[in-house]
């Protein structure tokens, strides 16, 4: 069977279906190729236990692009807006933040924290500009780059001197110092060091981690919302957008490799022997998968294969879900305080120690994590009366030393169950049921290379004109008519859809000229 479309989108993850509807809105005839049963890619809802469902990877909303939902005209129902967050005290005094305020901390850290916001908010937008737009070429003549660069050291110096010299400054330090620095509480220090370093390789005093916490709070300044019916619902909607717009989607329907001829791409192949045939294919898998299994090494200059081959994305997130027959009780906590997202980040070092086992490939013994009870607003998630926790667990190192075995996944489990019994002291109890992804399972689920929740680190090295390597941040890759267009290329991971709708907009110029 072979088939000729103008375009073919290999995964239907949040990216490429956004890619895929955009491109059909056009008049494009596009396809769409999803390895798995159901689309999403990691950002789905499904059973874990006998009537509960959970969102299975990323769990909260907070990075979604105003410009994709209008564009894609989509409607997405909330089960809870605003969250604020709660670090867990042991005696039950927690301190919580949302927005510009804190609570549970003295006048002091109220007003830093109140003009911490203010500033991160501010260097976020500006970053948030530029997230939303195809990255500039380093040392090209092309005049819409050179423009683009121009606007970039413009809007930097219109934020006035003391601003530019101070985002300069930060943009590749530590967040350990600077909340050091700032503030007094620990619990408030650990739960912004957690913010900085969630999803990551990288401890609040590594480099870096105030461009991640400035990219967690880029868009809607760190707004965090629980979609009705879990993150599936999100999805479901991009691809109700896209199939109304012509896009076709096959599931289960793994793609073998990207068909090469002359150093152009001319279509795909199965795993079954199914070819599809276009000029153009678009792959919103990671760089690794794409060029070094789909594409392979043999069809690209060697000088790139090794660039992408060194691009660091060794996942260290785990994520755990819990069937619950009840709340855990927690110290101090009213019911309203249950809807919020929890973290367990007792102070920064805290947070630093839990990092340092995994510098050696080991599981942290005392972990850092992201909790959720989604089933309080939106009782789809589980049976009446009963509940489930969904958790985001750190460190959890993808190349563990004794490897991911039965004895290594019950040891972890068991380390995250004796941290969550110094704040529900009742959750076994409580517990009827519950799993473990490790990144090696992230991977194997959801086809990411090294289960990395955003297709590699975000620093320096890994962002913007160098994302995903040097020379092919702007998408197409050095294959005549192939792109990228998820997390691993430009402007990065979370729920946003920015990467999908800006490699659409390269292509559609490219069918332009």
């Amino acid at each position: 069977m072979i088939d000729k479309y103008d375009a073919i989108v290999i995964g239907a993850g949040h990216n490429g279906l956004v890619c895929s509807a955009l491109l059909a809105k056009a008049g494009k005839n596009v396809l769409v190729l999803e390895a798995n049963d159901q689309v999403g890619g990691a950002a789905i809802t499904r059973e874990f236990a006998d009537g509960y469902s959970v969102s299975a990877c990323a769990h909260l909303l907070y990075k979604m692009q105003p410009q994709v939902e209008k564009d894609l005209n989509l409607n997405i129902n909330l089960a809870s807006d605003n969250l604020s967050t709660i670090v867990l005290s042991e005696v039950g005094e927690h301190v919580t933040y949302c927005g510009n305020k804190v609570t549970g901390v003295n006048e002091s850290d109220q007003k830093n924290f109140a003009e911490f916001f203010k500033r991160m908010t501010r260097f976020s937008d500006l970053l948030n500009t530029y997230l939303n737009k195809p990255p500039p070429r380093l040392g090209t003549k092309n005049k819409k780059d050179l423009f683009t660069l121009a606007m970039l050291g413009f809007d930097l110096r219109r934020m006035g001197k003391v601003e530019m010299r101070e985002f300069l400054r930060l943009i590749g330090m530590n967040i350990y110092d600077e909340l050091d620095e700032r503030f007094e509480s620990p619990l408030l220090k650990g739960g912004l060091s957690l913010d900085s370093v969630l999803g990551t390789h990288l401890g609040p005093r590594s480099p870096n981690t105030i461009l991640t916490y400035l990219f967690r709070m880029a868009g809607k300044h760190g707004t965090l919302s629980t979609p009705k019916g879990g993150m599936g619902s999100v999805t479901k909607a991009m691809s109700d957008s896209a199939k109304a717009a012509g896009v076709e989607i096959i599931t289960n329907a793994k793609v073998k490799k990207v068909i090469i001829e002359k150093g152009t791409a001319t279509g795909v192949e199965l795993n079954d022997g199914t070819i599809y045939n276009s000029e153009i294919v678009v792959s919103n898998a990671d760089p690794k998968k794409t060029m070094l299994e789909l594409v392979g090494a043999r069809n690209v200059e060697t000088r790139f294969t090794h660039r992408i081959d060194n691009i660091r994305m060794k996942g260290n997130a785990a994520k755990l879900h819990i069937a619950l027959n009840k709340l855990p009780t927690i110290k101090g906590f009213s019911e309203s305080d249950y809807s919020q997202r929890i973290l367990i980040a007792p102070d920064e070092n805290y947070v630093e120690r839990a990092f340092n086992s995994a510098k050696y490939g080991e599981s942290s013994p005392l972990p850092v994590l992201e909790i959720t009870f989604p089933s309080i607003k939106d009782s789809s998630l589980a049976p009446s009366g009963c509940h489930v926790m969904s958790a985001v667990v750190q460190y959890a190192p993808y190349q563990q030393k004794s490897d991911w075995n039965e004895e290594a996944r019950t040891n972890f489990k068991n380390d995250i169950f004796s941290v969550l019994k110094q704040h529900m002291p009742d959750i076994e109890n409580c517990c009827l049921s519950s799993e473990i992804l490790t990144p090696l399972d992230l991977e194997k689920e959801f086809h990411i290379t090294g289960g990395h929740w955003h297709h590699g680190e975000l620093t320096l090295d890994q962002f913007m004109f160098v994302r995903p390597v040097a020379g092919s941040a702007q998408y197409q890759m050095p294959i005549d008519g192939l792109y990228l267009c998820g997390a691993g290329s430009h402007p990065g991971g979370g729920i946003s859809g920015a990467s999908g709708r800006n490699a659409a907009q390269v292509i559609l110029k490219r069918e332009k000229r």
